[in-house]
Parts: structure tokens; C-alpha cells; sequence
């Protein structure tokens, strides 16, 4: 298979990442350290991590620290059964959030399958309490699937965050052996139509990787897939292997800041509300910028 194709012995030139300083990186890194909290930043080796904290933007994730999956392009820790949630955590996320002066939070979960509401109601209350402790900070939410249930969708929808976010993460062909089995590429789509259904106002997002072994075509009608149930907002970003384990699957393609410009203006030509492209584009990547912040306080 494509996906399996050795990579690249070395990072391609565009493939640089400038070391992180900074006041308000420090001030970021300083609170991750000492705060009860986990980023996502850390947990899944972003590579713009040095950006975004030097811009004031951190993406904390919740739930706990162990995923109840085991996505192979993902170095978050896997258990069938993790520790059970913490329920000050919502507490203690909007204070962090407080604390570090965000605009724009963006909170990411792992996945709960074990809990008989999949981390639903956490998440509810975790909105709750970031509108109660900072009423004027926007909240960019980034769930799971919730296996296609909709009552957990549903309350989470009710909760009603700025921006909800699912990734679709590839095209179909790719879905597994990229994500877990319990994952979908019908089902993950079928959870951003719900969400439209559900709140036809609602902000959505979603996130491809590029650089498995996918086509342009397979690209291409991913992106129609997402626009024919109307997502809003769509990055595109390069796969980057967490580590050398087995488990996470090896990068078949260093797709050119060319070719990701390319596939950007092919995704706004589709009628995407805002696309971002390009090598180190993540599903949180510069979620805090002023389109998003303007946009959503003009709704």
C-alpha cells in the first residue's frame, strides 16, 4: 500500500521550525508547567508550538491525558480504560484560561469511549464554566464522534461553543489503517451535518492531513464531501510521524508549500467560509487570528 512507503531520509528545506522565546511564550510554557492541565501541544508534539504560544494561543486538552483509541498518526497515550475524569477540571480550565488573558480558547478532548456518555457532559460543564469565569473569550471546541450517537452530540451542541470542531483527518480510502477502527469517514461526517442540523448557526471546522499516500482526487472529493454537509472551516496540514514505533505510520509524501496553496485555493473556490494550507497547518493552527475572532463576534 502507498501508506506504507518508506519516507524520506531527510525533512524537505521548508520543513524548518524556529526555535521557541519569547515573554508571552514563556509566560504560556510557564502555566502549561505548572498548571493541572494538559495542552495538546505538548501531548501531540505540534510543531507549531513555538508560534502559537509566542502569540498567546495554547490548545488545552480535557478528559484526561489517555485516549480510549489508538489512531496511528497519534502519539496521545491509549487505554481501554483510563483514569476517570477529573470533575474540577472545568474549573481549572477556565481559570488557566483566565490566568493566560486568551481571546480565543481552543479546547481539544481524547476520546472517552469508556464513559456511558463518551465525556459529553465533562464538556458541557467545561463550557459552562469558561462562560461563567470569562464571559468574553470565544470557544473553539474540537470533539470526537461520539461512535455516531447523537445524544452526546446533542448536548454539546446545546452547550453551544463559538466553533465546533471534528477532524475528518484524511480521505476514505486512507481511514484505516490511518485512524482507529472505532472511527469513520461516513461517521465523521455524518457528526458535522448533525451539528448543522442540530444549531444551523453553529460555526464547524474540520482538519485532512496530507502526505499518507491520498491522491489530488481523493483530496479534492474530501473537500466536497465536507462542503455537502456544510463545514465552514477546513485546514489542510502536513502529516509528521510523532515518533520512529511502529504504531505511527511512516510519511509516505513531503507534500510542497506549493502544492498546499494549490489545494487552499481549490478549497475557497468550493465556498469554505476560511481555508488554511500549508505545511504546518494543524486543526488548532492560529485559531485565535482576527478572521476568526472578527467573524465570530460580527455573528
Amino acid at each position: 500500500m502507498p501508506i506504507e512507503t518508506p519516507a524520506p531520509a531527510r525533512l524537505p528545506p521548508w520543513l524548518k521550525i524556529r526555535l521557541p522565546g519569547g515573554e508571552v511564550y514563556n509566560k504560556v510554557r510557564e502555566k502549561a508547567r505548572l498548571g493541572p492541565l494538559h495542552t495538546v501541544c505538548q501531548e501531540a508534539r505540534c510543531p507549531n508550538l513555538s508560534e502559537c504560544w509566542s502569540g498567546g494561543t495554547a490548545t488545552f486538552m480535557v478528559l484526561g491525558e489517555t485516549c480510549t483509541r489508538g489512531c496511528r498518526f497519534c502519539s496521545v497515550a491509549t487505554a481501554r480504560k483510563p483514569a476517570a475524569p477529573d470533575p474540577g477540571e472545568p474549573r481549572k480550565l477556565a481559570e488557566s484560561l483566565r490566568a493566560l488573558n486568551l481571546k480565543y480558547a481552543v479546547i481539544t478532548t481524547v476520546c472517552r469511549d469508556d464513559l456511558p456518555d463518551q465525556g459529553a457532559g465533562h464538556i458541557t460543564e467545561c463550557v459552562k464554566e469558561i462562560r461563567r469565569t470569562c464571559p468574553d473569550v470565544l470557544i473553539e471546541f474540537l470533539i470526537q464522534d461520539f461512535r455516531g450517537d447523537i445524544e452526546p452530540l446533542r448536548r454539546v451542541v446545546a452547550a453551544s461553543p463559538d466553533v465546533l470542531a471534528h477532524n475528518l483527518e484524511t480521505v476514505q480510502r486512507l481511514t484505516h489503517p490511518v485512524r482507529d477502527a472505532k472511527a469513520g469517514y461516513r461517521q465523521s461526517l455524518t457528526v458535522l451535518k448533525e451539528i448543522k442540523r442540530l444549531d444551523p448557526k453553529r460555526t464547524t471546522k474540520t482538519s485532512l492531513m496530507l502526505g499518507l499516500g491520498e491522491t489530488e482526487e481523493e483530496i479534492f472529493t474530501a473537500l466536497q464531501d465536507l462542503r455537502d454537509v456544510g463545514t465552514d472551516i477546513v485546514t489542510l496540514g502536513q502529516y509528521l510521524r510523532p515518533t520512529n514505533e511502529s504504531r505511527h505510520l511512516p510519511v509516505a509524501e513531503y507534500v510542497r508549500p506549493e502544492i498546499f496553496e494549490a489545494y487552499g485555493k481549490r478549497a475557497r473556490e468550493m465556498g469554505f467560509l476560511y481555508v488554511a494550507s500549508g505545511p504546518f497547518v494543524r486543526s488548532s493552527y492560529r485559531a485565535g487570528e482576527l478572521f476568526l475572532e472578527g467573524y465570530l463576534k460580527s455573528k
